[in-house]
């Protein structure tokens, strides 16, 4: 199994943070962001990990990370020139992944939970994580995913006005090694993306071959893209140190 954290992008919805510094090297509590999903990974048992990264900072990031060593990992890198989705990721990290299964993390997602059970675990297809969130207007924001007893995944809907569940699906993903060619077939959406929920996307396209399942945790978890969001991290993990 290897690594992937996502951290180019724009972050239009930080700025003026974000005019001069990636959003990723942002700093919640005391370290930058994308330490954060870094640790997720290696946490989970996973030392080969692919940072990619816009072309504006990618200096910045090459002196704060190196190779790795001081993590006790691998680095590689590789440059997405313009955002052209999440799925291009596996795409752009086809020669770094060399066949092999891949566990991918967004760069500003911020998990307090240890995911390597169920990525040890993984045999093939795709797999998914989910939470289960309380409020009705926060999963309508969201991806809403809908999974029967032995968690196989019968639906995901994005932004539903009516959801179908109260699960939403987070920013890591499980996939095996046909993820490089499922990406590479995909159409671009309306978005002008390679998607990885959505119709067509990377998850719809293992849902159709009855190979996308659902993994439930029920720790933190926080996408911290926006003002708020990045505070509320900030917060937790300060609280969280203090105790």
């Amino acid at each position: 199994m290897k690594g992937i954290v996502l951290a180019g992008g724009r972050a239009t919805r930080l700025r003026p943070l974000t005019w001069v510094i990636s959003k990723q090297l942002l700093p919640v509590y005391d370290k930058p962001m994308i330490y954060y999903p870094i640790e997720t990974l290696i946490k989970a048992g996973i030392k080969d990990i692919l940072i990619i990264l816009a072309p504006e900072n990618s200096g910045l990031f090459l002196n704060l990370l190196g190779t790795g060593e001081t993590f006790g990992a691998h680095f590689s890198y590789v440059i997405q020139k313009e955002p052209r989705g999440l799925a291009e990721a596996f795409i752009l990290a086809e020669d770094f992944l060399d066949g092999e299964d891949v566990t991918m993390i967004l760069g500003d997602n911020i998990f307090d939970h240890d995911f390597s059970k169920d990525i040890q675990n993984f045999k093939k297809g795709g797999q998914i994580y989910v939470k289960k969130l309380e409020d009705a207007d926060d999963v309508k924001r969201l991806g809403v995913v809908e999974f029967d007893k032995d968690h196989n995944i019968k639906s995901i809907e994005e932004k539903p006005e009516t959801p179908k569940s109260m699960f939403v699906s987070v920013g890591i993903y499980t996939y095996d090694h046909r993820v490089v060619e499922i990406a590479k077939s995909l159409p671009l959406s309306n978005r002008g993306e390679l998607e990885i929920s959505g119709n067509p996307s990377v998850n719809n396209t293992y849902l159709e071959m009855g190979e996308l399942k659902a993994c439930e945790f029920d720790s933190y978890w926080q996408d911290a893209g926006t003002f708020e969001s990045l505070l509320e991290a900030g917060t937790h993990m300060s609280e969280k140190a203090l105790h």
